[in-house]
């Protein structure tokens, strides 16, 4: 199942990946800066990785362009250990140029699939990754 899931991963983001070109923006850091506008506050670093899925150190090379362009802040948190991003102005920006082009390719993908098809694979893949978390809370608790 792994490497179906994979497969299925590697081809959507190349199909994203070139439908975003434009924007200058990849799948990834179209998701983190979306995913940061809809917060609307800064995210802790943690939280953040959590909220895609990522490791933190996987997160933190992603992050390291945006940061260099400007289009996101990272900032120190309360203590020493925890950092702070946020989404710049000129993030919200490039967020919205992109937009259409994720609209775009997010409509022909869904119309490949179909729209009832689409929504029950979203929906079987959200059920799947709560079902992955719970059972890894209950492996890690146990351990």
């Amino acid at each position: 199942m792994a490497a179906a899931v994979r497969r299925a991963d590697r081809a959507l983001n190349r199909l994203y990946d070139e439908a975003l070109r434009p924007s200058g923006l990849a799948t990834t850091q179209y998701a983190l800066l979306s995913t940061l506008a809809r917060a609307g506050r800064p995210l802790l670093h943690s939280d953040l990785a959590e909220r895609q899925e990522m490791a933190g150190t996987t997160l933190s090379r992603t992050l390291k362009p945006l940061a260099r362009d400007g289009l996101v802040r990272i900032e120190p948190g309360d203590d020493r250990r925890t950092r702070l991003v946020a989404i710049t102005p000129a993030g919200e920006a490039a967020l919205e140029r992109a937009r259409p082009l994720w609209h775009a390719v997010q409509g022909r993908v869904v119309a490949d699939v179909g729209e009832a098809r689409a929504e029950r694979l979203l929906a079987e893949l959200g059920n799947l990754v709560a079902r992955l978390h719970d059972t890894t809370t209950r492996v890690t608790n146990e351990t």
